[in-house]
């Protein structure tokens, strides 16, 4: 039988293995039959007869053997009896299959048999006395990853896919066989005060062979020569030929490695998101002030300010001017810089409501950069899917991101949520899990399976999720309100009550954002406090509001009131009122909240 695609995993039935992210599992002979079996049946319950048909034609066995066997793909699947994702035990009748099932081994966005010329960079392992300079090593590897991108001949593999292995010791060819690609560049960065040592080789990823190797011991100020000599020889070791004749492939952006080594920090620490933005700002301000010419480092200031609003860490009154400011700057510096762009682009559609000027910014983003995936998912999944109400095309973007970054949790949360609002919601849960395994530590991946499952009326589950997501987070306002949703849907008034009074005391202390406050509001029965925190929300211009106010459950509730409606067509989007809600909370015993229209109420 052909290889086939089980959730996540790839399933190979000639070898008996069972591989996902690098880990490969080899199950008995017996025990791949039981799941080519229900793979040929999938989502259909298959009895223990058809199994004992199927796998012991001519044998006498018992119960236990297919139990055994049943255990033993859970193991391999990493799948839980008591809360499956793969195997269901259908009591006293059989087992089915709960995961998707496809031919191959795509992925979502699929891709064609491994590219001739292709190229993973893995990250660069710090081999420096400090732990705290691997920053420095990761830098180094992107910094070649983008090098070598420029070059239209050959595929580079995505830096949120390559730095998936990291840390971990896998053979390379399996690597290869994960990214699709021919040849991997490893190597390590060792610095000492102001001497640098970087050792690189190339290795085919088809057999493991050699391909080329070289250490550098030169001082830090030749870390820009270093990265372009190791691009060149990438270059010409792959007998890749430009167009345009020779052309160095680096670009620092900078001269002044103060400045350059400060941008390394800021941009690995915006990386992780969350509460880390904050510091990020700082490196980034600290990396413009040594070089007020230093346009990437303007790009990912701007990027910190917006992300710092959004998130809900910081007011939006203060911070979005000055995402704005610093993203036009560095666009003036270098208009070729994707990210400066998609920062505009979020800004005009969360905060100027300006949706004509936000997908102008994120088309020339992404014409800039076609791979770059936050361009395509916030072009995708908030422009296309919440903005204008293109579900399917939205949809589309997203499998995009994938494809640009398969082994990406913020491409697959990105898929989840596309997915989950476009009424896919089995399928959303699925890409959120998947997003949490690539990485566990990500709050949005985490926040994004927490609201897929709330939405696809596994409500004990969001609940679980949630309570994942506030413990690595802080208790995150996101994460606190969908929890009181998801806690009223089962009955749980008492406890919904209790998170919105949580809510409401935080944010007497610290700035909380007055949407999360609204949806805390909703659930807890309290519905002009709803429509209060709404209209401050939109009083401040709060970014969070763009996208509760469309497709979220309890946003089409809200509807009624005309003071919302008001807000709404403020907003610049009187279209939304007349859409039929795609989502909704299953099984709400507290859909009764909205019990009677509220009084005509002007802003």
């Amino acid at each position: 039988m052909d290889d086939l695609r089980v959730g996540n995993w790839v399933v190979t039935p000639s070898l008996n293995s069972i591989s996902s992210l690098g880990r490969t599992v080899r199950v008995e002979p017996k025990v791949m039959k039981v799941l080519v079996c229900l793979a040929q049946h999938p989502g259909d319950t298959v009895s223990k007869e058809q199994l004992f048909q199927a796998v012991w034609p001519r044998t006498v066995v018992t119960e236990d053997v297919l139990k055994r066997c049943i255990a033993a793909l859970r193991r391999a699947f990493d799948d839980d009896a008591r809360d499956p994702r793969v195997i269901e035990t259908i009591s006293k009748r059989g087992y089915r299959l709960v995961a998707p099932v496809t031919a191959g081994s795509a992925t979502p966005a699929p891709t064609e048999s491994v590219i001739n010329d292709s190229i993973a960079v893995l990250p660069f392992v710090n081999m420096s006395a400090d732990p705290e300079h691997e920053y420095f090593a990761d830098g180094i590897t992107e910094e070649i990853i983008d090098a070598l991108a420029q070059i239209r001949e050959l595929h580079v593999v995505a830096r949120s896919s390559a730095f998936s292995f990291k840390g971990k010791h896998i053979d390379l060819r399996i690597v290869g066989e994960q990214l699709n690609v021919r040849t991997v560049l490893e190597g390590s960065v060792r610095r000492a005060k102001n001497r640098l040592r970087i050792t690189a080789q190339l290795v085919s990823a088809v057999d493991g062979y050699h391909l080329w190797s070289e250490h550098y011991d030169r001082e830090l100020k030749d870390v820009f020569a270093i990265q372009e000599e190791i691009a060149q020889a990438i270059v010409q070791r792959l007998k890749i030929t430009f167009p345009w004749g020779t052309k160095n492939l680096v670009n620092p952006g900078t001269p002044n490695l103060e400045a350059y080594e400060s941008y390394l920090k800021g941009h690995a620490l915006l990386y992780k998101r969350g509460p880390a933005i904050a510091h990020a700002l700082a490196c980034c301000q600290r990396a413009v002030d040594l070089d007020p010419g230093y346009a990437l480092a303007w790009a990912d200031l701007a990027d910190c300010y917006s992300m710092l609003c959004f998130y809900g860490f910081a007011a939006p009154q203060a911070f979005m001017p000055k995402a704005i400011e610093a993203a036009r700057h560095a666009v003036t510096l270098d208009p070729s810089l994707a990210e400066a762009h998609c920062v505009l682009g979020v800004a005009s559609l969360l905060w100027a409501w300006n949706t004509a000027e936000a997908e102008h910014e994120f088309l020339c983003a992404l014409q800039l950069n076609p791979k770059y995936i936050s361009a395509l998912g916030w072009y995708g999944s908030a422009y296309l899917q919440f903005s204008e109400g293109r579900l399917v095309e939205g949809m589309e973007q997203a499998k995009l991101a994938l494809a640009a970054d398969p082994l990406s949790a913020y491409a697959h949360a990105i898929y989840a949520l596309a997915c989950t609002v476009a009424g896919k919601t089995g399928e959303g849960v699925e890409a959120a899990r998947r997003a949490v395994q690539l990485d566990p530590e990500s709050f949005l991946a985490n926040w994004v399976l927490q609201m897929a499952l709330l939405v696809n009326g596994q409500f004990e589950a969001s609940i679980a999720a949630g309570e994942s997501a506030l413990a690595m987070s802080g208790r995150h306002p996101w994460s606190m309100a969908w929890l009181a949703v998801a806690l009223a849907s089962l009955g749980k008034a008492t406890e919904a009550d209790a998170v919105y009074a949580e809510m409401q005391a935080r944010a007497r202390r610290e700035y909380v954002t007055p949407t999360s406050l609204a949806i805390a509001a909703c659930a807890a029965a309290r519905e002009d406090e709803a429509i209060r925190y709404a209209r401050e929300a939109y009083e401040i211009r709060d970014t969070n509001l763009f996208y509760f106010s469309r497709y979220f459950p309890l946003s089409y509730r809200l509807y009624r009131y005309p003071q919302f409606c008001e807000i709404i067509a403020r907003m610049g989007h009187s279209d939304w009122l007349r859409d039929e809600p795609p989502l909704t909370v299953a099984q709400e015993p507290r859909s009764t909240i909205l019990r009677a229209a509220p009084p005509d109420k002007a802003l």
